[in-house]
């Protein structure tokens, strides 16, 4: 299956994949802390589980950062 992961096309050798197996399959480092984006819209972490991708979807994995200024 052919799907676009973060902005680069990526075959996966599988028919079906969750969002949750995915994760996996791209060794995607610390996946608790990831938002997955698909095709444009924001997933819910408890879906990933039930969630299929498909043929030439679109995915993003996103780290969110905290940040802050030095005050010095």
């Amino acid at each position: 299956m052919r799907l676009t992961i973060n902005g680069k096309e990526e075959t996966i050798e599988k028919n079906s994949v969750t969002v949750a197996q995915l994760l996996t399959e791209m060794n995607v480092e610390m996946p608790d802390m990831v938002s997955v984006e698909l095709n444009g819209d924001f997933l819910e972490r408890e879906n990933y589980d039930g969630i299929e991708v498909q043929e030439n979807d679109r995915v993003e994995f996103l780290y969110f950062m905290g940040g802050g200024s030095l005050i010095g």
